[in-house]
């Protein structure tokens, strides 16, 4: 059986002196938290997109990622609670006979059956989730769809519920892969708020494309209170420079908040970078905390 979500997620303040002598406020919304066997906030994308699944009487899940995919683990338990079936096309075709990373041993775990592909044939596969299969509820890559930003619009709802004076000085925050969690806080915010994306590889403008596109899949119009900031990625997707390893370390020694380094560490870099440089005075800034970090291994 599916647990229950753990919601609304904790809203916890950063008394950090970096902050305070600029007049600004840091906060972290845990949706690290949210759930106990789905990791991270991959559950606020997913659970509507569940909610259909089983309406539709599929059978199972289909979806698309790499070798250290987190939505492929989220989805793979998620299936495995919901008693459905679950098959996750994996980049990498030379990945298929040797031994299974973790990541990919843990979806195995949940029932999820593994079908790698090359990667010159993987764009194509997961591009929109074009494959069908005869009962599978079809996923994109990262999870992000119409659906999912309706379920993400749910961070700026309870944002506003546990922040009485939410409003124009207020800033949300959060990494940025695939587009769906930005997309759902900037629907979800009411008038005032901003919401700032970090994004986490190189995706100047094709980011924003994807972000609005999200927009009018679930909203059917786009949103003008967002924005995306580029340079803060470390060198491209799953990059950590030892500049950021240093940062995410001193902060999660500082303030005792587990670090996921490749999404959560670059957002809250940025956020200080961006500080220094001259925004966020008299703001309050609420970073969202999307994942959980690697274990220990």
């Amino acid at each position: 059986m599916l647990p229950a979500a753990v919601l609304p997620t904790p809203l916890t303040r950063v008394d950090d002196p970096e902050f305070a002598a600029a007049g600004a406020e840091l906060w972290l919304k845990r949706d690290d938290l949210a759930h106990p066997t789905v990791p991270g906030n991959k559950w606020r994308k997913l659970a509507p997109n569940l909610e259909l699944a089983v309406a539709q009487g599929a059978r199972g899940l289909l979806t698309y990622g790499g070798a250290y995919s987190t939505h492929v683990r989220a989805v793979a338990a998620a299936a495995h609670g919901l008693g459905l079936a679950s098959v996750g096309v994996i980049r990498g075709a030379e990945l298929a006979g040797r031994p299974r990373n973790w990541s990919l041993a843990r979806a195995e775990r949940d029932g999820m059956v593994l079908e790698f592909v090359e990667r010159s044939a993987y764009r194509e596969a997961a591009a929109g989730g074009r494959e069908r299969r005869e009962g599978y509820y079809v996923l994109p890559e990262g999870g992000s769809n119409g659906p999912a930003v309706r379920g993400a619009a749910v961070i700026a709802g309870e944002l506003a519920a546990q922040q009485p004076d939410f409003g124009p000085g207020d800033v949300v925050c959060c990494a940025v892969g695939t587009g769906g969690t930005l997309a759902g806080i900037a629907a979800g915010l009411p008038e005032g708020p901003r919401a700032l994306g970090v994004a986490v590889l190189r995706g100047e403008g094709y980011l924003e494309g994807e972000v609005s596109a999200l927009h009018r899949a679930g909203y059917g119009r786009e949103f003008t209170n967002w924005r995306l900031a580029h340079g803060w990625h470390g060198g491209g997707y799953g990059k950590v420079p030892l500049e950021l390893e240093r940062f995410a370390h001193w902060f999660q020694g500082a303030y005792g908040v587990p670090v996921e380094r490749r999404y959560v560490a670059k957002a809250l870099w940025a956020v200080y970078g961006l500080l220094r440089a001259g925004e966020f005075g008299g703001r309050r800034v609420t970073v969202v905390v999307t994942g959980v970090p690697d274990p220990e291994r």
